[in-house]
């Protein structure tokens, strides 16, 4: 799926994340230890949170910049003319000679769930240049951050971001323990249940523990807390209280993706000035189409096919 350029009022976003080459696999099911079975297919596909999330916000309308790392080889080239196909400015993304692209093997059962081991390569040489960061931050809405990439680097560039007043959107994925110099500079964080319960330190077994969970986390600083939860829908909360927000029922195909997709459409639709709980529930929508693709870009829905999709039922306001 290509896009064209963002309109000329399109907002603003800088995602700075890793860009990896999913090998996708598909199975009946995962094999057992020591098992061997036949899979159904392979494909090469464009992925990594970073690169995901980009597609995410440019497909849902936005004008994205795409920083990060990649390896002077066929995948980096592949990458990087994927996201240009999309209209993301890719001057950001850097070439390292000397490390291969990052690549995730992704393997996707008959039942939608996936099992994924990312490994790194040119990822982890992403370095923050302070003045070139603040330069591709000015106008923008939020810089968007996730964990694929040294943490070290995201945390120089939400200083960065907080020097130049751009709002960070924050998914600490895959899972670390966040700095509390982090804390005061996310605006939005977005979570999983796994993620919730590591970092609030609670128990996250459902709708009203993901409600205890997003109030200590939004305690912590951020303006806005998301906690996905699957087939559940989604946590809100913010000053205003805390919200659940129904899923869709669809059939999953894939959840590749899926997390990345649902930040992307909340992402734009926060930018858009738009209130934070149809945000969510734009963001429900999109990861309810996603779901039913196969692979990672590939099954990020565009923002007309998003707007024509159901319409979740209302969120429900939580004690």
């Amino acid at each position: 799926m290509n896009r064209s350029p963002a309109s000329a009022d399109a907002p603003l976003l800088v995602v700075l994340g890793s860009l990896n080459m999913d090998v996708v696999v598909r199975v009946p099911q995962a094999p057992a230890a020591g098992e061997t079975l036949h899979g159904r297919s392979i494909d090469h596909l464009p992925g990594g949170k970073g690169g995901n999330q980009a597609v995410g916000c440019a497909r849902q309308g936005g004008a994205v910049r795409m920083l990060g790392c990649v390896g002077a080889d066929a995948h980096g080239t592949a990458l990087r003319d994927a996201l240009a196909r999309d209209g993301i400015d890719t001057r950001g993304v850097r070439v390292e000679a000397a490390t291969p692209t990052g690549v995730a093997l992704v393997m996707v059962e008959d039942s939608g769930q996936n099992r994924i081991v990312v490994i790194p390569g040119a990822n982890a040489a992403v370095q923050v240049d302070p003045a070139a960061l603040r330069a591709q931050l000015a106008g923008a809405a939020f810089l968007v951050l996730q964990f694929e990439t040294p943490l070290d680097q995201v945390g120089l560039a939400m200083e960065v971001a907080a020097q130049a007043d751009c709002k960070v959107l924050l998914n600490p994925s895959p899972m670390q323990t966040l700095p509390g110099a982090f804390w005061p500079r996310i605006d939005t964080l977005v979570v999983n249940e796994l993620e919730a319960q590591m970092l609030s330190g609670l128990p996250v077994t459902g709708i009203t523990e993901a409600a205890v969970a997003a109030r200590a986390l939004l305690a912590r600083g951020p303006a806005r807390v998301v906690v996905t939860l699957g087939g559940e829908g989604a946590v809100a909360a913010d000053a205003d209280g805390c919200r659940h927000h129904p899923a869709l029922r669809v059939k999953a195909v894939d959840t590749t993706a899926a997390g990345d997709t649902f930040l992307g459409a909340l992402a734009v639709s926060l930018a858009r000035g738009e209130p934070f709980d149809a945000a969510v529930q734009l963001g429900i929508r999109a990861a309810s189409l996603c779901i039913g693709r196969p692979g990672a870009q590939p099954s990020i829905p565009s923002r007309d096919e998003v707007l024509a999709s159901p319409v979740p039922p209302a969120p429900i306001a939580l004690p």
